[in-house]
Order: C-alpha cells, then sequence, then structure tokens
C-alpha cells in the first residue's frame, strides 16, 4: 500500500495489555499439557494418527496461475495461538485492534480463533482432512519451525505464495526472518512472530557474567543448573554449543552432542529439566541459578518484577531462532484475503501493536520506530510500558546477536527416528 495513502495510526490504547499478567505462549503450551514430555506427546500423537510418518502421503500442489484465478472473498478464517494476538476492552467486551483495522481498510471480516494449543495436536485435527484433499477450514494458520512444519511442507500440504503479493513482507521483514533453512526463499510461510533459545541466569547467585554454552556445564553451579527436557531446544543448542551448526549436522554430531548432555546429567550437574516453561520463575527464586531459556519468558518476568532481575544471553557459541509461520493450507477457501492479512502485518505500524503487546521477537525491525512514536505520544503506564517494550533487546535483538542464532535441525522421518532414540533416554532416565 502506497505509505501516504495508509490510515490513521493504531492508537497506543490498544497496547495496553502489555501491562498486564500474561502467560507466555510456551507457558500456555504447558498449561494445556503439550509438554508434558515425550511419552506424553508421541501418545497423543498417536491419538491423533500423525505418528505414522511412514503413511505419509504426498497432496498436489496448486495449478499455475492459481493466483491469477483467485478473488477476494471478504472473510478470513484464521487460526492462531491463544494470547498472540493485541488485545483490548471496549465496553467490556474484548476486541482485537488491529483486525478490526485489517477490515475497516480491505473490507475482509476476520474469524480469529486461538485453537491452537499445540502443533501436533492442531495437525491431529486438520490433516484427516488435507489427506482427503479437503478443506480444513482453515485460510490462513500459525505453526513453529520444526517436525509439524516440515512435515506439512514435506507433503505439500500448503500453498505456494505470491511475492508479488507481498510488497511489505519484502521491504520490511528483518534479514534473519527471510530464507530460513526450513522454506528457502520464504515460498509457503512468512513469519508471525519469533524467539531465541538461549541461556538465562540470576546474578545474584552466579556472581559473575556469564557469557558461554559451557557455563551451563560449570562445576561451581552443580546442582544450580536448569536444561529444557525435550528433543528439540536441548539438542540443538548443545550442537551450537560444540561449535556445529545444527541445520547441518550429522549422526556423528548428534551422538557427540547426546554424550555431552549424559555426561552432564551423570555428574548431578543439573537440577531440573523444565518442560518448556518455568525456567524465570525457578531463577527468580533461586531455584537454579542458571538455564536454557526463551527470551520472551525472561522478558515478561523481569516486566512483572518490575527490574531487570534477570540476564538472557546468546552465548558465543550462538542460540537458537525459532519462529512461528503464517501459512495457507492447501484446499483454504479465501487465499488471496489470507495473503493480504499476511502482508498487512509487516507494516511497521500494525506490526508495532503487535510486538509491543507480545512481546516476542518481532521480524519486522522497524516497528521499533512506530512504537517510539506511540510512546512519545502516551502517558503514564502505557507510555512506560512502550518505552520498555522498544528498548527491549528481547523484542529487538541487536543484528549481532541475531547474526549468531541458528536454524533447528530438518528432520526425515528416518532421521527423526535416530536422533529420538539418542536424545529421549537422556531426559527419561
Amino acid at each position: 500500500m502506497d505509505q501516504d495513502k495508509r490510515p490513521p495510526r493504531i492508537d497506543a490504547a490498544l497496547l495496553r495489555g502489555l501491562t498486564q499478567p500474561r502467560l507466555t505462549r510456551r507457558a500456555m503450551l504447558r498449561a494445556a499439557g503439550a509438554g508434558a514430555g515425550v511419552a506424553g506427546v508421541s501418545a497423543l500423537l498417536a491419538a491423533c494418527g500423525v505418528s505414522g510418518t511412514n503413511q505419509e502421503n504426498e497432496n498436489k500442489a496448486p495449478t499455475p496461475g492459481f493466483w491469477d484465478s483467485q478473488k477476494k472473498a471478504g472473510l478470513l478464517n484464521f487460526a492462531n495461538w491463544p494470547l498472540y494476538m493485541d488485545v483490548e476492552k471496549v465496553g467490556g467486551k474484548e476486541t482485537h485492534p488491529t483486525l478490526d483495522q485489517f477490515t475497516k481498510e480491505t473490507g475482509i471480516k476476520v474469524n480469529y480463533k486461538e485453537v491452537i494449543e499445540s502443533n501436533d495436536t492442531f495437525l491431529g485435527k486438520i490433516l484427516p482432512s488435507l489427506r482427503a484433499g479437503q478443506d480444513t477450514g482453515w485460510d490462513l494458520i500459525v505453526i513453529t519451525n520444526g517436525p509439524p512444519l516440515s512435515r506439512l511442507l514435506r507433503q505439500k500440504f500448503l500453498i505456494e505464495l505470491d511475492q508479488s503479493k507481498l510488497p511489505n513482507f519484502s521491504k520490511n521483514a528483518g534479514a534473519a526472518f527471510k530464507e530460513r533453512d526450513y522454506d528457502p526463499g520464504n515460498k509457503y510461510t512468512i513469519p508471525w512472530q519469533g524467539g531465541m533459545t538461549g541461556i538465562a541466569y540470576n546474578p545474584k547467585f552466579t556472581k559473575r557474567e556469564l557469557t558461554s554454552f559451557e557455563d551451563l556445564f560449570d562445576p561451581k553451579f552443580k546442582g544450580k543448573i536448569g536444561m529444557f527436557g525435550d528433543v528439540n531446544d536441548a539438542p540443538n543448542l548443545t550442537l551450537a554449543g560444540l561449535g556445529i551448526d545444527p541445520a547441518k549436522s550429522t549422526e556423528a554430531d548428534w551422538k557427540r552432542a547426546a554424550a555431552k548432555l549424559t555426561e552432564q546429567r551423570d555428574k548431578g550437574l543439573v537440577r531440573k529439566y523444565f518442560d518448556n516453561s518455568g525456567e524465570a520463575q525457578a531463577l527468580a527464586s533461586g531455584d537454579v541459578w542458571v538455564s536454557m531459556a526463551y527470551s520472551g519468558d525472561v522478558f515478561q518476568l523481569n516486566a512483572e518484577k518490575g527490574r531487570e532481575e534477570l540476564k538472557f544471553i546468546v552465548p558465543k557459541e550462538g542460540a537458537m531462532l525459532w519462529t512461528d509461520n503464517m501459512c495457507i493450507p492447501v484446499k483454504a477457501q479465501h487465499p488471496l484475503d489470507a495473503i493480504t492479512y499476511m502482508d498487512y502485518v509487516y507494516r511497521p505500524e500494525v506490526a508495532g501493536a503487535l510486538a509491543a503487546y507480545i512481546t516476542y521477537v518481532t521480524p519486522v525491525p522497524a516497528a521499533k520506530q512506530a512504537i517510539e512514536a506511540e510512546a512519545a505520544k502516551a502517558s503514564g503506564e502505557d507510555k512506560a510500558s512502550l518505552e520498555d517494550a522498544a528498548k527491549s533487546p528481547f523484542v529487538f535483538p541487536k543484528e549481532s546477536d541475531l547474526a549468531n542464532t541458528h536454524s533447528y535441525r530438518e528432520l526425515t522421518p528416518e532421521e527423526e527416528k535416530t536422533w529420538n532414540r539418542l536424545f529421549q533416554p537422556i531426559f527419561q532416565s
């Protein structure tokens, strides 16, 4: 859209949700039981009929000229995660201002539902329709990079995007959010929000600054170290810590990483394996002094405390960058409406409104200036919240930090079996 023809800016009042206590998206996973561990997830997948990777089949990709024949329908069915959209209460009713603005500008009504509580359970619901060549009921979905998204890509269950319809993405997306290993050229996905998996610590207890992945193995912190007990974050961050690019790692590299984690466990260094949430609270209480952590979790806890109680670092060996990604499932009824919205959220003022509420890493660097402009006009708690978000390295990481992040290893079905055989026993015994 022509910059000069944009509608009035989004008011800062819609960002008030930032000051309200909220669960993190990862905490929501735990609350939903999705973080119950590998065994629990496997059982859930089996119940959903998702575990049979050997049953994978390929769907026919849309024919050439697909986008030329699409017309705006005026309706978008959008499936997203809980607490992943800006909120404002008007007259006791909860609204989503950026969605309302989108409808006002385009005439496209959004049927927005926060129905995704884990990638695998959501896929369990939509895969039968996809396999049958039927509409899932959703025009736009948000899936985290990793095995579930790889499965959708491998089976050609996503519509290839028309890049000419994504000018804001092309212009405003940060370099780290383009050309991701799991989807070169952003042919099928563009990021919604992201986050970093690195190391957090409480300087009150460590008594020194931490800079390295090896700090998770320091005998001085024996019994006070926290790790994620999963087969995604922990193995990939360990590969990075060993100086290996996780995305290009081999089976021999995986064995080295598994041996490193096993040695850490057997020496009694680990106080607790977290199921992808709760690490920030444990660090604040002193139950652990240093831990693997998500950047957004640390930001939110510090915001709740009103001070920078915990430190989050990208270790010198590198951290992991994960993204939740917008994509359009095949047979979607309103793909043009979906791609119109995908591009809309890459306008800086819209991205700023979303980032200030969600407080994970935004894929739009220019959102920082948009938030600062709103902060300059705000007052009281709104002003303080906006200023905190604009200067936060958790929402706007330094370019040097982003340049030192890695992508997760994409696994084939056969590789996934080997990977799980190596890493699952470490956390289950």
